[in-house]
Formats: structure tokens, sequence, C-alpha cells
């Protein structure tokens, strides 16, 4: 059985449980990334059957990820739902955040001019401003959306109080936080609310930067260039435990005749109020491998048995700052 395209919010707009995260080909803490592979990623997440792309106006120094898309999807923009980002930018290549309305309305029409489209169909607030009142922001993106130039509204790392504000002023079909099986904390704040919303929870990090995939053996040694040992599970104790806790999915996994991945997007996507599950990829056989957890269903007895894994696995190290 495979999974039927989803609904962001009450749009209308259908997309498919898995979308191609497309930060890791702005090459920014990626490593080995070329223009002409991260193309044929694009590529070949649509002759997977994903419809559904997620980036942001600084996904690169000077809108690589935007650009990349652009160019991919010619011919075939209306078969496509592009998500992306403004509020976050690169100066120096120091990051900053900007959602003041102008800086917001400026992002938007060069997301427009980067992406070769008349409209996106997602845009997110990618990060509070905690120097531009909320409701100034969402008034921007209020603009937008009665404008037409975006078909819908989201917001990301938000708390539930930043949601429900913006939420006042311009209403939001979406939610982007991060989640996965060790980092669960929307469950008992955010998750719920969008529930009763209708807010569709787009959630990144499903794989946790490629720790949940499986293919980091324990003695893995990470290349000065990874931006991902700055992140508690990378390391120490957190490392080995993390180790441990794959090698109880395995099993499962080998039951199912899935790769570890596959196994972790499977669970995730049939978690009550999630809707999509954002998969970062820099190499068509990624993307290929992702798209494949979305052809059969993990079995309620499955799903019991990797719960009861990620109990005994017992809690995690905070994340390190986005």
């Amino acid at each position: 059985m495979t999974f039927p395209l989803r609904e962001i919010g009450r749009t209308g707009i259908l997309v498919t449980p898995l979308a191609m995260g497309c930060w890791p080909i702005a090459g920014i803490t990626s490593i080995d990334v070329s223009e002409s592979q991260s193309l044929a990623t694009i590529d070949a997440a649509i002759d997977s059957g994903l419809n559904f792309f997620d980036t942001a106006y600084c996904y690169g120094y000077d809108g690589e990820s935007e650009r990349m898309i652009g160019q991919a999807i010619r011919g075939r923009r209306n078969q496509l739902v592009i998500a992306t980002k403004g509020g976050i930018h690169y100066e120096n290549r120091i990051q900053g955040k900007d959602a003041r309305p102008e800086t917001i309305l400026r992002e938007c029409e060069e997301s427009l001019q980067r992406l070769g489209t008349d409209w996106i169909d997602l845009y997110y607030l990618h990060a509070p401003d905690p120097k531009t009142p909320l409701v100034e922001s969402a008034g921007a993106f209020k603009m937008l959306l009665d404008s037409g130039k975006v078909r819908s509204v989201g917001v990301s790392n938000f708390r539930l109080d930043q949601l429900i504000e913006f939420h006042s002023v311009c209403p939001i079909s979406a939610f982007q936080p991060h989640y996965n099986m060790l980092q669960r904390e929307i469950e008992a704040s955010q998750l719920p609310w969008c529930m009763a919303e209708q807010v569709s929870a787009m959630i990144y990090w499903p794989l946790m930067k490629g720790l949940l995939a499986g293919k980091l053996q324990r003695n893995h040694q990470f290349d000065p260039k990874d931006g991902r040992p700055k992140y508690p599970m990378f390391s120490g104790d957190e490392w080995h435990k993390n180790q441990d806790f794959l090698d109880q999915l395995r099993p499962i996994a080998a039951e199912c005749q899935t790769t570890l991945a596959q196994l972790v997007l499977n669970w995730t996507i049939q978690r009550p109020g999630i809707t999509v599950a954002l998969c970062g990829a820099k190499r068509p056989e990624q993307i290929r491998e992702n798209a494949a957890a979305l052809t059969w269903r993990l079995t309620a007895a499955q799903i019991q048995k990797i719960d009861e894994a990620i109990t005994a696995r017992g809690p995690v190290a905070s994340r390190a700052a986005v």
C-alpha cells in the first residue's frame, strides 16, 4: 500500500508525504556538493514520484538552492509544489535575521526571480526576528497572500505562543519544526495546536542529518568541514547511545526488507499530525532511497517494536542552535 497525496492545511494544495529538502545542495555545511549532482538529484526526486521541494532564500550564500530548483523545474512547474522561506539571509557569509515587512516583500520578489516562477506555493517566515514585532512580519505575509504571489503561508522554528500570535494576523497553513524519532518535543506543545487548527506539520531532520539512516559507523571520523559534530547527538555518550538504538532498529528493517532510512521515514509519516517529512539529499541515489519509503507501510506490530526501542533509548541531549 502506498501513501496518497496529502493536503497542505485547508488550501487544496496536494503534496507527497515526503519532500526533497534542498538545504544540502546549497553546499554551505555539506561537503562534496556539485551543481551537476544537485540538478540530477532534483530530477531523480521528480522521477521517483516526489512533487514537493523545500528551499529558502538563505539556502546558499547567493540563492544557489533556489536558482538550481528554478533551472531544474523549467517546463514542469505546474506539476510541482515549491516551498521557500524568507527572513534569514547571509551578509559576508554571516547569517542574520531580518523579518521587517520591507525585507520580506523584497526577498519574496528575489525568490520568485531565482525560482523562475510567478508564484510560490508555500512561503514561510524562516524564523522569528527578535528585532521586529511578529505582527508586523505577519502583516507582510498577509499582503503576499492577498496579492496571489504566494498560495499559502507557513512559519518555521516557532514556539506555540508565536504560532498563535502570527496566525491571528495571517492565517498559516503549515508549520515547519525539527522532529524525528529522538526529538519529539513538538508532540507536547505545537503539534496538538496544529492538529486542532488544521495546520500541516512539515518536519525537518527526520533522519537527524543522516544519523538515523544508519550509515555512519561507530568509529566514523567526520571531515573537518562537516558541520554535524557540533550537535550533541554526534559525539560522546550520545553518539554511542544512538548507535545502540540503531542496532535495535536494524532487525525491524530486515523484517520489512527495507533500509534503515526507509524504516525511519515510514514511521515518521505515520505519526499523528505529521503531514510531510523533508528529506535532505545531494545525490540521486539518496533521494531515490528516501522516496521508496512511500511504497509500503509499517504494521501496527512493527510500529510498537519501534516505539519500545525509542522508549528504551531514553531522553537525548539538547540540539545545538541552528
